[in-house]
């Protein structure tokens, strides 16, 4: 398998390349040269595999070639040991309950199997210094998944004042002097982190002075993966009886759009899926693109589902490109729709007070983005993440996992510095 760039202007790579590369040196994403569907009689059997034996019969068409079976068995084993439930909230509407892994938001599955494939992959004595932005979880679902991998640095952006305590604790709780983690707080936005990381990849000393790779969805390490998770749901739905070919919708919180750009591909494999709701806060480029035909990328706004907070998103390249830039083909798979946080708090509690399931804001816009309709939608994190948001809405604690508990009392250290590329380049050479 080869993999491309949105822009065209390199040539074709093998897996390890661009999972090493993160950007390509034309400024494109990678993209898979193909992507082969699977055959009926394995749509099938669907429900009658493991989420390991799915993930490896996913992921294996992209690294044909580039990674023995055993190895991808392994890494995927390794990584993918949680579960990924699907449960009915009310008749017909499922949640894809994606926040089950060590920093319970659902970046753990792209971030965990990515840090495992690079270090199977990684050779030699020079480190690799992993770049990542975070508007929320990405950062500490990274910094979890590369704490204490050998011959590896990371360095994580968030933006300062705009990530939730819980976040903020995850992402800091490796900041100690012989961590290989590091994690900033800008002063700014998360475009404004994300500039930061675009730029430090496109510099040419910085490039030949380290090994530098990315963390984010740009990364076809961290977006392949992420895949997995619609075939495991639509196995599951299978499973309860209710899944008719072709019927299964979903609907996918949006930030940077790598969550529903995995999906998309899922369904070019051949994944029975009618449509996908791309379900965004008041950052809506990607709605309103579908609406008027217009891309207008600008400020990202904070709201209370911060990690969605993006008005840039990378992965609308990836989508382009998918579509051969063809509206009304990405229309017939895509709607978009954007909620406000009044629309978030109120969703929080009128579930919550009727069905005795709590949602965190992300999961919330998820929710609401079926519009009562049967389907899927993706719960991407533990309300206990966003405790400060949800306890007023429903009057009462939100019962912690034991590992936020320990984050939230730990010591906290945090590192703050201005949006400057020059700061950054300082840090990354020191």
């Amino acid at each position: 398998m080869q993999f491309v760039t949105t822009r065209g202007g390199s040539p074709p790579v093998p897996f390890t390349t661009a999972l090493f590369a993160g950007l390509a040196p034309d400024g494109g994403l990678y993209v898979p040269e193909t992507i082969e569907r699977w055959p009926d009689d394995e749509l099938e059997r669907l429900p009658r595999r493991t989420l390991t034996e799915i993930a490896l019969r996913a992921l294996r068409p992209f690294t044909r070639g580039d990674l023995d079976p055993a190895t991808l068995e392994a890494v995927i084993a390794e990584a993918l040991n949680f579960p990924i439930p699907l449960v009915e909230v009310q008749p017909g509407i499922y949640a894809l309950e994606l926040f089950h892994g060590p920093t319970f938001a659902f970046k753990d599955v792209g971030a965990r199997v990515m840090a495992r494939l690079m270090a199977s992959r990684h050779r030699g004595d020079d480190p690799l210094t992993v770049l990542a932005a975070t508007s929320g979880d990405t950062g500490s679902a990274v910094a979890h998944a590369f704490h204490g991998v050998p011959n590896t640095r990371v360095v994580i952006l968030y933006p300062d004042g705009r990530v939730s305590p819980t976040q903020e604790a995850q992402l800091t709780i490796f900041n100690g002097e012989r961590s290989n983690v590091r994690a900033y707080a800008v002063a700014g936005t998360f475009d404004d982190c994300h500039r930061l990381t675009r730029d430090a990849y496109a510099n040419p000393d910085l490039r030949q002075r380290m090994r530098l790779t990315s963390a984010n969805s740009v990364n076809v390490g961290r977006l392949l993966p992420q895949s997995v998770y619609y075939f495991h749901a639509v196995a599951q739905l299978a499973q309860t009886g209710r899944a008719g070919g072709g019927e299964v919708v979903f609907s996918t919180p949006s930030g940077n759009f790598g969550n529903l750009t995995a999906g998309l591909m899922a369904k070019r494999a051949g994944l029975p899926i009618a449509r996908f709701v791309a379900a965004t806060n008041a950052n809506d480029v990607v709605p309103a693109y579908l609406e008027t035909g217009r891309f207008e990328p600008r400020p990202s706004r904070p709201t209370l589902s911060n990690a969605m907070d993006v008005g840039h998103p990378s992965n609308f390249d990836r989508m382009l490109w998918l579509y051969g830039s063809d509206l009304e083909a990405m229309r017939r798979d895509v709607t978009g729709c954007r909620f406000t946080d009044d629309d978030v708090r109120g969703t929080i509690k009128r579930v919550y007070e009727s069905d005795g399931y709590l949602l965190d804001p992300h999961s919330a816009i998820a929710y609401m983005g079926l519009g009562g309709r049967p389907g899927v939608f993706l719960s991407t994190a533990h309300p206990a993440k966003f405790a400060e948001i949800v306890e007023p809405i429903i009057g009462r604690p939100v019962e912690k996992p034991a590992a936020l508990a320990d984050a939230l009392n730990g010591p906290q250290h945090i590192i703050r510095i201005r949006a400057s590329l020059d700061r950054l380049l300082g840090m990354l050479d020191g």
